[in-house]
């Protein structure tokens, strides 16, 4: 079999591939990425391969007539999620897998990082510190929160929040669901996604972990944070293109809701001048709450445990379709 990828992986982690896979050949595209957020460009050498690693390009994978899987090295997949790739890769019984498993923990600690700072009050007293220095004792004290009995709302549920419940579990919080299809075995109270207007008021937290797709743009708009208590704190880790930036601008200044905590935008990176980089109570980081010290490995690893699932017929993890 020959196994393609435009994963722009170090010498190391290609020579770990390579050995697994042995004898088997592997094949890394002339344009190849490190970061997994690109889209991939056209390669013909991707259509006549058996599996396709990284972000092939949807053209390749419809086209081709060989590709028995693609395993992507993103949790998202957004730009596969259309019913032509669908169509291609049922008509030859082909599968799709992501990393989902590589990025629920990251990404859940990114949050639970957020909610701390939200809490914790520390993006004013950050903020103090790098201006006027005027220990803001009695107007901190008296605002910052513990999480236990709080109420959080995961809007989304796949494995980022099934991760994120695990991990909160000994704060003690109140958490709730928001998903498009209730399947019954969630750990926590879960509502399908018509209900979502009645649960924003009743949340402290709500984290969006909803994913780019056509009934997903700007779910979050003005309507919506006008339903949140003022006193909650909005948080996305999704996808930015889910919220209507400028509706969440004017719920911020307006003190509709008490702060945004952004890991995503629309679009990225977000130009200097945006007005997110001066909203009040807003926190921006740059799209990295997949990081990790080890992530590239990690990626490499959860491929390499799905090559073995391969090769013996087994059930793949993180099975898309």
């Amino acid at each position: 079999m020959r196994i393609w990828t435009n994963s722009k992986f170090s010498a190391e982690n290609v020579a770990r591939l390579r050995a697994a896979i042995a004898p088997h050949e592997l094949g890394v595209a002339d344009a190849a990425h490190q970061s997994n957020l690109v889209a991939g460009s056209v390669d013909n050498s991707c259509r006549t391969a058996d599996i396709a690693l990284g972000q092939p390009a949807p053209v390749d994978v419809i086209e081709s007539t060989t590709l028995k899987w693609i395993h992507l090295t993103s949790a998202g997949y957004t730009r596969y999620d259309r019913d032509d790739i669908r169509a291609a890769l049922k008509s030859r019984g082909a599968t799709l897998t992501n990393s989902s498993s590589v990025y629920d923990d990251p990404c859940a600690q990114q949050v639970i990082a957020f909610m701390f700072a939200h809490n914790r009050r520390l993006l004013p007293a950050i903020l103090d510190q790098a201006s006027r220095r005027s220990w803001q004792y009695k107007a901190l004290r008296p605002a910052v929160r513990i999480l236990e009995g709080q109420r959080m709302l995961l809007v989304g549920f796949g494995a980022i929040a099934r991760r994120l419940v695990e991990l909160l579990a000994p704060f003690r919080a109140d958490i709730r669901a928001i998903r498009r299809k209730v399947s019954g075995d969630e750990p926590v109270p879960t509502f399908d996604q018509s209900n979502l207007d009645e649960q924003l008021g009743w949340a402290d937290h709500v984290v969006n972990l909803l994913p780019s797709a056509p009934g997903n743009a700007s779910i979050f708009n003005a309507a919506r944070f006008a339903k949140m208590q003022s006193h909650a704190a909005f948080y996305n880790v999704g996808r930015g293109d889910t919220v209507d930036q400028t509706a969440l601008v004017d719920a911020l200044r307006k003190g509709t809701i008490s702060g945004a905590y952004l890991d995503v935008t629309s679009p990225e990176p977000l130009p200097p001048d945006d007005p997110l980089w001066t909203a009040p109570n807003c926190a921006i980081t740059p799209h990295i709450a997949g990081g990790m010290q080890d992530e590239e490995t990690q990626l490499v690893e959860h491929f390499l445990e799905n090559w073995r699932r391969f090769v013996a017929k087994k059930d793949l993890v993180d099975r898309v379709f």
